[in-house]
């Protein structure tokens, strides 16, 4: 039904929008027709502050990467806002992962962050400072490190959230700092964008846990069409409200003119089914990546991260494969029908060394794989293995939303 109302009419029409406080912040429109669109995006809004638990959230953004976009973008309006008469200054410092240690590439001064952060004028590098990892564990945030980090720098913005993540992130740990050491001056984001399908009690409750914004695509463990959001916990009586503000004007029409409504409408069905059946879904999820990596383990394989917690707290499970070998073993796989990706993990110099894999069992999962079957290496056992489930769950089938698409059909 997601993919069926993703190419409906909505996908080839326009939408654009914004509110206008000369009009008492009516949602002006600019094209006509655009009722029913205007209903879905509140529905859609409605879903999405349920499963996220916060107040506030953005649904333009056609990307995560634009998601973080915008908030960059509206950071560097938000930390001017005292001096409009000087020149505006970009962020400074801002702290994320690395992106050998896992850290996504929007997060980084060579990819979305690099128009946004400040440059040391010494060094004539990007104040960029990366979290400190546990030595014998570099997956994972070394929290009182990090805290005393953020106590001498001060930063303006803290990026959480990884597409290397097998561990949750210390939220409520940087969070109950901040507070405690009163910087009121420092946005903690969090990046849920592998992980945007697991928020919830099973995982972790990013807004619960004290982060600020939270960002994400929504085509991953999510349910959803390729489409990314942003939200945040604020009220209008809230310091950093204006900071929201911000970021509505910077996604329209900062970021964004279209804003794909057939992905839109078919995001709506997808938020839907997520509310309905988070419950079943995330814990099978990480229950199957950790079978899986403890095969892998039974194999012989050494899967990355803590034998203890059983390698992994996500979907993923990380698996090196030998320096260098990483594209060879994927290309291998794929000549198999497994697909995966090659990884460059803490100990590489980049993606030119790749020797590792990164597996998730998200999609399979959907498809009711509930158990590993070891030693399938050949393609025509993985074809036959695979006939075996072809009937998506976690999903309404064609009677359910029956209901569903009347519904749809009384708001036009």
């Amino acid at each position: 039904m997601v993919r069926s109302l993703s190419i409906m009419a909505p996908a080839f029409r326009y939408a654009e929008h914004k509110n206008a406080k000369a009009f008492y912040d009516a949602d002006i429109f600019y094209y006509q027709g655009t009722d029913f669109i205007a209903e879905v995006e509140r529905l859609l809004e409605t879903e999405l502050q349920t499963y996220l638990g916060c107040r506030e959230v953005e649904t333009l953004v056609i990307s995560g990467q634009m998601a973080n976009m915008a908030v960059y973008s509206a950071m560097v309006d938000y930390v001017n806002r005292t001096d409009r008469k000087r020149e505006a200054r970009r962020i400074q410092p801002v702290m994320c992962h690395h992106i050998g240690k896992g850290g996504h590439l929007s997060s980084q001064p060579m990819g979305a962050l690099r128009d946004f952060v400040a440059h040391n004028p010494i060094t004539e590098r990007p104040t960029v400072i990366n979290f400190p990892v546990l030595p014998h564990n570099p997956y994972k945030i070394d929290v009182p490190a990090t805290l005393k980090e953020i106590e001498i720098s001060q930063p303006e913005l803290i990026i959480l959230g990884k597409s290397m993540v097998i561990y949750r992130e210390p939220i409520a740990e940087i969070a109950q700092f901040l507070k405690a050491q009163e910087l009121k001056n420092t946005v903690l984001m969090v990046d849920m964008a592998h992980v945007l399908g697991l928020i919830g009690p099973h995982f972790q409750e990013p807004f619960k846990e004290g982060a600020h914004l939270v960002t994400g695509s929504t085509h991953k463990t999510y349910f959803g069409t390729q489409r990314g959001i942003v939200g945040c916990p604020f009220t209008e009586q809230d310091a950093r409200y204006e900071l929201w503000e911000t970021l509505k004007r910077h996604t329209f029409p900062g970021s964004v003119s279209n804003h794909h409504l057939g992905t839109l409408l078919g995001l709506f069905m997808a938020a839907y089914e997520m509310n309905h059946f988070k419950n079943d879904y995330q814990p099978k999820v990480m229950a199957n990546a950790k079978a899986f990596a403890r095969a892998l383990a039974d194999c012989g394989l050494e899967p990355a991260g803590d034998p203890q917690t059983e390698y992994t707290e996500t979907h993923q499970v990380i698996l090196p494969v030998g320096y260098g070998r990483g594209p060879e073993m994927a290309l291998r796989l794929e000549k198999s029908n497994i697909i995966c990706n090659y990884q460059a993990v803490p100990d590489e110099e980049g993606f030119t060394a790749s020797g590792a894999l990164r597996l998730g069992v998200s999609e399979m999962t959907r498809f009711g794989m509930e158990e590993v079957v070891k030693n399938v290496n050949v393609k025509a056992q993985v074809e036959k293995m695979r006939q075996r489930f072809r009937d998506m769950q976690f999903c309404f089938s064609n009677n359910e939303f029956e209901g569903l698409i009347h519904n749809l059909h009384q708001i036009i």
